[in-house]
């Protein structure tokens, strides 16, 4: 596209700032499962709403093969439930040119640097806006929190240059027709367990939680905390355990939190007839539920939804706060350079 694409505008604005407070780091409380000690009724457990997901139940579908702003695969989703509203995020399209930049870009540069997109959605899957995030991540998760009228978008941020996935999180507005640059003095760069890699977040906004998936040394970890500690600088863990439920073969692909319990997603995309996950198979798609308490896998199940698609990969998973609650999951489908997504649910 032309160097001022159309609505694009550069920020710089104190609104991404989470304060003061925000410049605050505490370390890991150590590598194995940590459970704080709480008095009688003061831990999580006690206050945690929301119950758990059936995974075994049939999904049922919602929206099927919308396109978000780009053209790449949605990586992963998250509901504004207060304003009606579904934030997509995907790794930018190549070719490309953005503010500041002397040329376009190739999809492998951005994916690299950790360049992204955002689509703000209907929850019908209208288009409503974009905004591009340059040196942010990956995409394997967002978060939206509930703050009044206007919503904060929560992502990891600070992308490593031998990744292009992030050591940090950020949370910001979403401002339609923007370029958001990691590196802005004017945006927070939250890190809860310094040293880490690959950081992503998921919010339970029925809760007031904010679920981490990190590395650290290598392995992969989950780190539930407040969501208003980790506003404030403190980053003090409710629980902080192993990821569990995931096999080294599988191929992860988005998790979300509701109350002491994350769902995990793993999967790839249909190969041919003669490949390892033909589309006559149904895919190899598993949702799994750890409890967040005792770092335990609760339930598996392999999901068949969505199999109808010509291509089909799994891409992001996220809890929606209608009445009963919905796990959602979504699908990559479409041909290269012209990917769709489609969301499937499944009722509690």
């Amino acid at each position: 596209m032309a160097p001022s694409e159309h609505g694009t505008t550069q920020l710089n604005r104190r609104g991404f700032v989470l304060g003061a407070g925000a410049a605050a780091v505490t370390g890991v409380a150590g590598l194995a499962l940590t459970r704080p000690a709480f008095a009688a009724g003061e831990g999580p457990s006690a206050a945690a709403a929301g119950g758990t997901f059936n995974l075994s139940v049939p999904a049922e579908r919602w929206i099927r093969e919308a396109a978000l702003h780009n053209v790449t695969v949605m990586q992963s989703f998250a509901f504004d439930d207060v304003n009606g509203h579904i934030y997509a995020i995907q790794v930018m399209q190549g070719g490309l040119r953005l503010t500041g930049e002397s040329a376009a870009v190739s999809g492998a540069d951005r994916a690299a640097r950790g360049d992204m997109c955002i689509t703000k959605l209907t929850m019908s899957g209208t288009r409503l806006g974009h905004m591009y995030v340059r040196g942010f991540g990956h995409g394997v998760a967002i978060g939206v929190e509930h703050a009044g009228a206007t919503p904060w978008l929560w992502t990891e941020s600070d992308a490593n240059p031998s990744s292009g996935y992030g050591r940090a999180l950020s949370r910001y507005r979403f401002t339609n027709g923007a370029v958001l640059d990691s590196g802005s003095s004017s945006l927070a760069k939250i890190r809860p367990v310094p040293g880490s890699t690959s950081n992503q977040v998921s919010i339970d906004n029925l809760n007031q939680l904010l679920l981490l998936r990190y590395r650290l040394s290598g392995v992969a970890r989950y780190r539930l905390m407040h969501l208003g500690d980790v506003k404030a600088g403190r980053f003090t863990a409710l629980y902080d355990v192993p990821q569990a439920g995931v096999s080294a073969s599988e191929v992860f692909q988005g998790f979300a939190v509701l109350g002491d319990h994350a769902y995990q997603m793993t999967g790839t995309a249909y190969t041919s007839e003669s490949g390892s996950n033909p589309p006559s198979g149904r895919g190899n798609t598993y949702l799994t539920r750890l409890d967040l308490r005792t770092g335990t896998v609760t339930q598996r199940s392999r999901t068949e939804a969505a199999y109808s698609l010509g291509f089909r990969e799994p891409e992001g998973v996220a809890v929606r706060l209608t009445s009963p609650r919905q796990l959602c999951m979504g699908f990559a489908s479409g041909s290269s350079g012209a990917r769709k997504f489609s969301i499937y649910y499944k009722p509690q």
